[in-house]
């Protein structure tokens, strides 16, 4: 069930495509939106808090929710699984208050099933070559990680022809305006 006027946003794209950065910079500029927190089973990175960056919860806690059918989506991603919660999603939209969902292209895809309504946005690099330095750059990568991204990358671009709106980040500022302007123009229509 959704708000009267609420808009189901879900932002996605491959790794390292810089959908964290945009989606951050565009709730700057559109506080109203807002954002679940969704649930995984990897270790938490260097200053991620639990609750608040992700719910960080163990494979057997994963698959008893998966059991009880309490996430809209999930889906494994490189080696651990990743969901977002109906209970967070529903409560949000049923305030009417739009809301982003940043996840995998996997999940984006089910989550448009869910809810017919949803706007997919895909956030992609200009280049792989350009989307490698930026995984190197974040220094979190081993050899094999690396690996498994890029592959998992030109996968998931594949899809991106299935996304109602694409957005290309090569330069940061311009594309923070650019999905401003889709976002705010969807909540409009």
């Amino acid at each position: 069930m959704s708000g009267v006027d609420s808009k189901l946003f879900v932002i996605s794209g491959p790794s390292g495509a810089g959908k964290g950065t945009l989606v951050a910079r565009v709730r700057e500029r559109m506080p109203e939106l807002g954002l679940t927190v969704s649930a995984t089973t990897r270790e938490p990175r260097a200053g991620e808090v639990d609750g608040v960056n992700y719910y960080f919860i163990s494979e057997e806690a994963f698959s008893t929710k998966v059991e009880q059918g309490e996430f809209v989506e999930w889906a494994q991603v490189h080696d651990h699984r990743y969901g977002t919660l109906v209970s967070e999603v529903e409560s949000k939209l049923a305030a009417g208050h739009s809301l982003i969902l940043e996840i995998d292209v996997q999940g984006a895809l089910n989550v448009k099933k869910r809810f017919p309504d949803a706007v997919l946005v895909f956030i992609e690099p200009p280049s792989l070559e350009v989307l490698e330095q930026r995984l190197v750059g974040r220094g979190t990568e081993s050899a094999e990680s690396l690996s498994i991204r890029l592959a998992n990358a030109r996968h998931e671009l594949e899809f991106a022809d299935a996304y109602d709106v694409r957005v290309v980040n090569d330069d940061l500022e311009q594309a923070t305006r650019e999905l401003a302007t889709i976002l705010s123009t969807y909540e409009r229509n």
